[in-house]
C-alpha cells in the first residue's frame, strides 16, 4: 500500500486473504482519504465507509532515531503560554537536522533568524499583556506550589478578562493575582488572599477589589470556601496523622450544624479544629504552630477555640 499524500489506494489483496470488495458494483479498486476520513469506490464513486480512524504506522520504538521518525505530533497546546504552544522555536544548538555542526559563516544569520521568531511570536500590545500575565502567574504558582489545572484554569480567567477589555487601568500583576485567586477558590485548592499576595507584588487590599470586580462582570458565581477545604493542608504541614484530620473534620461538622462557623473565617475555624483535635489524639502541637501554619493570630485561634469547645461541650486536659 502507497500513500500519496492523505490518500491510499487498496491494492489486490494478499494470497489467503478476504477481498474487500464494493457493495454497489463489486470493484476491488478502493480508495482510503484520510483527509475526509472516508472509504470510496474509484469506480462507481459509492462512500463504503467513513469518520474512518487513522491508524497511522507502528508506534513502537526500540531507540531514539525510531522515536523521532514515528513522532507525528508535538508538545499539547496549553492555555499557560501566549500562543498556546503552537508556534515553532529555533534552537541554540548551531546543528542542523543531521547533527552537523552549522558553518562559522551562517551563524550571524542564524543568530538573526532566532532574534525575528523571538519577535514576531509576541506581535502586538495584547499579546504582550498575555505573555506578562501569564509569566507572572506562573511564577506565584510555582512558588504557592499550585497543580496544572489551576494553572490553565487561571489563564483561561485572564484570557476572558482581556477579551472583556477588563485589564485597561488596572495593574497588569494585580489582575494575574486575582486570576489566579478565583482560579484556586474554583479548582476546591483554596488559598487565602494572604498567601497571594505573600508571594506575588501587588497587596492583599488590591487584590481582593480587582477579584470581586473581575468575578462580577465574569459571573464566575464562586461559593464561599469552607473550613473543611484547609483541613487537609494544613494537617499536612503539621505532620499530624490521619486521624487526627479525620477527628477535625467531625468537630466542624457538628459546628456546620450548629450554626458555629456562619461568619467566621474558614481558616481560624479550621485551624482552632485542628488543634482541638491534636489534643485530644495526644498529638499537641502549639497555639503558635497552628497559627503560623493557617496565617493566622494565636488571638483568633484562642477565640474559636473557647468557642468550640463551650458550644460543642468538649471537655479537654491542657
Amino acid at each position: 500500500m502507497e500513500r500519496a499524500g492523505t490518500i491510499d489506494k487498496v491494492g489486490p489483496p494478499a494470497e489467503g486473504s478476504i477481498t474487500v470488495r464494493c457493495t454497489s458494483c463489486g470493484s476491488t479498486h478502493l480508495t482510503r482519504d484520510y483527509e475526509r476520513g472516508e472509504v470510496v469506490c474509484e469506480e462507481c464513486g459509492l462512500v463504503l465507509e467513513e469518520a474512518m480512524i487513522d491508524q497511522g504506522p507502528e508506534w513502537r520504538a526500540f531507540d531514539s532515531e525510531q522515536n523521532e521518525k514515528r513522532a507525528r505530533t508535538g508538545a499539547p497546546s496549553s492555555l499557560t503560554i501566549h500562543d498556546k504552544g503552537l508556534s515553532t522555536d529555533i534552537g541554540w544548538r548551531n546543528r542542523d537536522t543531521f547533527g552537523k555542526s552549522i558553518p562559522t559563516r551562517n551563524r550571524a544569520q542564524l543568530y538573526r533568524l532566532r532574534k525575528w521568531q523571538r519577535r514576531i511570536r509576541v506581535s502586538n500590545a495584547t499579546e504582550r499583556n498575555l505573555a506578562f500575565a501569564l509569566a507572572e502567574m506562573d511564577r506565584i504558582a510555582s512558588a504557592l506550589s499550585l497543580p496544572r489545572n489551576v494553572r490553565e484554569t487561571a489563564a483561561m480567567i485572564y484570557r476572558r478578562a482581556i477579551h472583556r477589555n477588563l485589564i485597561r487601568g488596572r495593574s497588569i500583576e494585580g489582575v494575574a493575582a486575582a486570576a489566579l485567586y478565583g482560579s484556586c477558590r474554583q479548582c476546591n485548592v483554596p488559598r487565602t488572599l494572604d498567601e497571594i499576595a505573600g508571594k506575588s507584588r501587588i497587596s492583599r487590599k488590591d487584590i481582593g477589589r480587582t477579584y470581586r470586580f473581575i468575578a462580577r462582570e465574569l459571573r464566575l458565581n464562586l461559593v464561599p470556601t469552607r473550613p473543611q477545604d484547609y483541613l487537609q493542608r494544613f494537617c499536612s504541614e503539621l505532620k499530624l496523622k490521619g486521624e487526627v484530620q479525620g477527628r477535625a473534620n467531625e468537630i466542624l461538622k457538628q459546628a456546620m450544624e450548629q450554626e458555629l462557623t456562619s461568619g467566621r473565617g474558614p481558616t481560624g475555624v479550621a485551624a482552632a479544629a485542628i488543634y482541638i483535635a491534636s489534643v485530644q489524639a495526644g498529638e499537641r502541637r502549639t497555639q503558635r504552630e497552628v497559627a503560623d501554619v493557617a496565617g493566622i493570630t494565636e488571638v483568633t485561634i484562642r477565640n474559636r477555640y473557647k468557642e468550640l469547645t463551650d458550644r460543642l461541650e468538649l471537655h479537654l486536659q491542657i
